[in-house]
């Protein structure tokens, strides 16, 4: 059976989960006492300096790991003034290489994160992109996230995991609403012994899609219950049986409901669990 570790998918936000007097850079600090593993979500939006990737390794206990997600641009997210995808640059794969730099140091950077938009459809053109993206990271562990159903039809699903496995990625399996072509189903499968990611990401169908939200936290706003949560488990334990890590990381950021959903699902596998109970901030969708 691999290590399986849990966690959420930033540490910044989860309301009510820090106490008062935490100050917002010492967060990384407490949630490490609770949990064995992070996802960065900020390098999404933004290039992160080396220094912060330095800060969070020195916040952070021996054998903590962290998740980097990939920059929006590396990701064929960006658009150009008209309206038109942007190309990604060699510049931003360099810089956002160069970043990490500290991380890798450290020992502590498990993988990077490509999160592909739901326009990125299965075909040789995105292939071969993939296939780009790898190397300008040589040494890193990529996982890569569809969004679009195309990779994972009954069809095309085999075909995917083989070229996945061929190139040594890793691939994300995910729980999130089933809405249409923009979404993609949970299918449990090992494309590298090494590594194996869980995202669930709620199921909040109404919110999906919606345009215009106050927040992105709205998005995800779905609170699992343990007996949802209770029916994953043992996918989590075949997929542990096939690699030797296994991360399970909560996506649904919206008050403190992915830190109460990591602890269920530590609980649920049978994991020790120092953070007591705790109640929803916000209310249930």
């Amino acid at each position: 059976m691999g290590k399986i570790l849990v966690g959420t998918c930033n540490w910044i936000d989860h309301e009510g989960f820090y106490p008062k007097g935490v100050k917002p850079a010492a967060r990384i600090s407490y949630y490490a006492q609770y949990f064995p593993i992070v996802e960065v979500d900020s390098t999404f939006y933004t290039l992160q300096p080396q220094r912060n990737f330095k800060v969070w390794c020195e916040r952070t206990p021996p054998g903590f790991a962290f998740n980097v997600k990939a920059y929006r641009e590396l990701t064929k997210h960006e658009r150009t003034e008209d309206g038109k995808l942007a190309e990604p640059s060699a510049d931003a794969f360099e810089k956002f290489s160069y970043s990490l730099q500290p991380m890798r140091e450290c020992g502590k950077l498990r993988a990077i994160l490509f999160q592909f938009p739901p326009w990125f459809h299965d075909n040789e053109e995105n292939r071969e992109y993939i296939q780009t993206c790898q190397e300008f990271f040589p040494d890193d562990q990529l996982a890569v996230e569809f969004r679009h159903r195309s990779w994972l039809t009954e069809d095309n699903r085999a075909a995917t995991f083989q070229f996945l496995a061929d190139a040594g990625l890793t691939y994300v399996m995910v729980d999130e609403p089933q809405v249409g072509g923009g979404s993609i189903p949970l299918v449990p499968a090992v494309t590298n012994p090494a590594l194996a990611i869980f995202r669930l990401h709620g199921r909040n169908v109404r919110t999906w899609y919606k345009k215009g939200l106050p927040s992105s936290g709205q998005r995800f706003k779905y609170l699992y219950s343990r007996a949802e949560l209770g029916e994953l488990v043992p996918e989590i334990e075949e997929v542990a049986r096939q690699a030797r890590e296994v991360h399970v990381l909560m996506n649904n950021n919206y008050g403190n409901y992915a830190v109460i959903n990591a602890r269920d699902v530590m609980d649920l596998l049978g994991q020790e669990v120092s953070l007591p109970p705790l109640q929803p901030t916000m209310d249930m969708p």
